[in-house]
């Protein structure tokens, strides 16, 4: 058991590592309680699950349209001060949107401008992160690293909801946002502590034209890359609409209030974090793995989509959450370990494109679709994707020869 332990967590014995990860688990519960605290709030103004749809569209559109160039600035730029850049950008929007709200001025269009401004830092600040960890602990530890950042993101979706729930109830959403801004301040203490002198950099890209073409060439011609992001394609555009689904899910079928949820939320960050601290044990991600996950998760959202009671629907959502970290850490430890060290910012700002920049399109199709014909349908149609994804991802592992492989090819392979 002790040594199962030291296994799953043995990035925090990295310094560096260490203190990114107490820095990122308060902002990123910030940033979950502003995202809560956004969606219940259009969802008391409109009552609509179009217009809910489109707040997390246009949040993660200038992913979509800015992402590639955000990963061409972490490949020529030191990551850990550009972090530091966009942390502290990122403050603005949350305070902004803090006063509206005391003011009693704010209406739905000021919250999309306020979440396209954040998404606007975060096309360059996310695939920065996606690409630091590896600088933090070096090779022999990145799924480690990986699946303990995702430990991170689902801490925060289990305490920010929790306490967006308790402060929403109590005082409104301002506050959450007021914290949020708050919570900035711990991430940039963490990089501002961190010693450069022990990170693992990769050799800096220096200015020449074709650079995002040269990383898309790499791609189309790996498919330890184009397989996992043509995954991540249609499971990112249609079935990781949680943040849509779940305040509608709440709200409309069962007649719920902000404490339904986040508990549903803080149900399938349970879920997620159990899936992420199970995924520390691994060093490799096979395409069994990616397929057996997708698999799996589609399975179990259709599970969730007939949940006969809300209790019902919680139980769901637990292995629901574990497996879509399971998918996404998967995806994201296989690219980085097939990548060349020098493409590594523009291939991970192509999972963020494709992960979070595929927002823009399945947000608003499945807000209408929850609409239209109960929130139940969006779950329906995520599984499908889910498990379409799955079984041509087998199919095309197969052709390649890699489905039986216990590891898939590292960067060296293809150098």
């Amino acid at each position: 058991m002790t040594v199962a332990l030291r296994r799953t967590f043995s990035s925090l014995a990295v310094p560096n590592y260490r203190r990114y990860f107490a820095g990122q688990v308060v902002s990123v519960s910030g940033n979950w309680m502003q995202t809560v605290a956004e969606l219940w709030l259009v969802v008391k103004l409109t009552h609509s699950g179009l217009l809910v749809g489109l707040t997390p569209a246009f949040q993660f559109l200038p992913i979509l349209l800015f992402g590639a160039w955000g990963g061409l600035l972490a490949d020529r730029m030191s990551k850990r001060r550009l972090l530091m850049v966009t942390q502290t950008l990122m403050i603005a929007p949350a305070l902004t949107l803090f006063v509206l709200y005391q003011q009693g001025v704010v209406v739905p269009w000021m919250v999309y401008a306020l979440v396209s401004v954040r998404g606007c830092v975060n096309a360059v600040d996310n695939p920065t992160r996606q690409s630091f960890p590896i600088e933090l602990v070096g090779p022999d530890r990145l799924v480690n690293a990986v699946s303990l950042n995702s430990v991170i993101i689902t801490t925060g979706r289990i305490v920010g909801p929790a306490i967006a729930g308790v402060v929403i109830a109590a005082a409104g959403v301002g506050p959450c946002f007021l914290l949020n801004a708050l919570s900035f301040a711990a991430m940039l203490a963490a990089l501002a502590a961190m010693n450069p002198a022990e990170l693992h950099r990769a050799p800096r890209l220096e200015r020449k034209p074709g650079q995002l073409r040269g990383a898309l060439r790499h791609v189309a011609a790996t498919p330890g890359l184009w397989i996992p992001l043509g995954m991540m394609v249609v499971v990112g555009t249609l079935s990781y609409n949680f943040q849509v689904l779940l305040p509608l899910l709440a709200d409309m079928t069962w007649h719920g209030s902000a404490t339904t949820y986040a508990t549903l939320t803080t149900a399938m960050g349970v879920g997620a974090l159990l899936g992420a601290l199970e995924a520390g044990h691994r060093s490799r991600v096979s395409p069994a793995l990616l397929v057996g996950a997708a698999l799996a998760m589609g399975t179990v959202e259709l599970i969730a989509a007939g949940a006969p009671t809300l209790a019902a629907e919680i139980a769901a959502l637990v292995p629901l959450g574990a497996l879509t970290i399971t998918f996404s850490t998967g995806v994201n430890s296989s690219l980085q370990l097939a990548v060349d060290p020098a493409l590594r910012g523009r291939i991970m700002a192509l999972y963020s494109i494709v992960f979070l920049g595929s927002t823009p399109i399945g947000a608003p199709l499945v807000g209408w679709m929850a609409e239209a014909a109960g929130p139940r349908t969006g779950f329906v149609l995520g599984a499908v994707a889910a498990l379409v994804a799955g079984i041509a991802a087998r199919a095309a592992f197969a052709r390649d020869g890699a489905f039986d492989a216990a590891d898939p090819p590292t960067a060296a392979a293809h150098r």
